[in-house]
């Protein structure tokens, strides 16, 4: 259960100060998800299906609650929003029809955009593998782990998988060849020609 006057919100066992509320932020998640937050009234079905809560800084339900009350910086600067693995357990339980998992996306790339990434090896795999598909029109996977090693110097870990998949060929050396691979990579160049303007 949320409680609220206008310095702080309690939630739980969390209390969180209230910055000055950013109305145009509510407006710009419910404007990039395409979603109406205020349809929201904190029945907490997101949190008691979504199997990622234990791990999270700031449970679904109040990270909904808090866009609400337009704390823009609490929202995006949280760890949840990398945590989140998409699996929509949150988006099938909404009474509301509310695709919660398509809101926590939209504020990943909020958070992208405005430089917080409290999570930076999520953050690096998730370049890493958009590099990869707009380079090679789907992920290579071999090419993806090596980025992605160099990258966080994380050489040891998941080492003992690759006698595992190698054998059965989930490792291939080389990309796989695709039809339209400029197709893919014409796509990346209108998102960044979006982006700028």
């Amino acid at each position: 259960m949320l409680l609220s006057n206008k310095k702080e919100v309690v939630s739980g066992m969390n209390t969180y100060k209230i910055a000055s509320v950013d109305a145009a932020f509510t407006a710009e998640v419910e404007e990039r998800s395409g979603q109406i937050m205020s349809q929201c009234y904190q029945c907490g079905n997101c949190t008691a299906g979504c199997p990622y809560t234990f791990a999270y800084d700031i449970p679904v339900n109040q990270i909904m609650r808090l866009i609400q009350l337009g704390q823009r910086d609490t929202v995006l600067k949280c760890r949840s929003l990398w945590l989140c693995a998409t699996c929509q357990s949150c988006t099938t339980r909404c009474p509301n029809n509310i695709d919660v998992a398509g809101v926590m996306d939209h504020l990943r790339h909020m958070a992208r955009e405005q430089g917080y990434a409290t999570e930076k090896n999520v953050k690096i795999f998730v370049d890493t593998f958009l590099e990869s598909v707009e380079k090679y029109g789907r992920v290579f996977e071999m090419g993806l782990m090596t980025n992605y090693v160099k990258k966080t110097g994380r050489f040891w870990t998941d080492m003992d998988l690759a006698p595992k998949v190698l054998p059965k060929g989930k490792l291939p050396f080389k990309p796989h060849p695709i039809q339209g691979r400029g197709k893919i990579a014409e796509i990346f160049k209108r998102f960044r020609e979006g982006q700028r303007k």
